[in-house]
């Protein structure tokens, strides 16, 4: 009799091990199904940023002098700015006067970068992008430069731009023509004012 009642109490014992593990797995399997994002709901894509095309523009050449190491044209590619030039010539002398010179204004092709001596009465900054000198190169001209062109807006420049970096540098100013919203009105109004290098 004893084996007998023991073996109930055994019984018993996974019988209640067995119930509280179905319990447990409607519980955890009703808890996953209303706690798991619908599978009719909108799939989620993950969008990958496409890769960022790389545009070569022409380089620049600049002719640096003053108080450099090595005086003379360095070709830099576009987007340089006056530091970049100074290290291309070899760095300053001891007596350069650097604080005179904004080493952070972007250089434009066929610009003199002048680095003056410490003392000198007269120190030459780089001019201003905004107030091109001369013929604007629209192969290297920045979008602020073709704006200040009579006729051209935020909207052409940017035009302008993104022709050129899809097609390679302008032949001549004749291909403005291929920029959209620009005609033969817009074109006469700019041609004795930009070129082409």
């Amino acid at each position: 009799m004893a084996e007998e009642a023991e073996r109930q109490d055994t019984g018993r014992g996974w019988g209640t091990i067995l119930l509280f593990t179905v319990i447990g797995l409607i519980v955890g399997g009703l808890i996953g199904r209303f706690t798991s994002p619908s599978q009719h709901g909108a799939p989620i894509s993950v969008l990958t940023p496409a890769p960022a095309q790389t545009v070569s523009l022409a380089p620049v050449r600049v002719y640096v002098c003053g108080a450099v190491q090595q005086p003379g044209v360095y070709e830099l590619p576009a987007g340089s700015i006056a530091e970049d030039a100074l290290s291309a010539a070899g760095g300053p002398t001891q007596e350069a006067d650097l604080e005179a010179l904004n080493l952070a204004l972007e250089v434009r092709d066929q610009q003199q970068v002048r680095v003056p001596r410490a003392g000198e009465s007269v120190a030459l900054e780089l001019p201003e992008r905004s107030a091109p000198v001369g013929q604007l190169n629209i192969n290297t001209a920045t979008a602020a430069e073709l704006e200040a062109l009579p006729r051209i807006g935020p909207t052409i420049a940017e035009n302008i731009i993104a022709y050129r970096e899809a097609h390679g540098p302008f032949r001549s100013v004749d291909d403005l023509l291929e920029v959209p919203l620009i005609g033969p009105t817009t074109l006469e109004a700019l041609k004795d004012l930009v070129t082409v290098r």
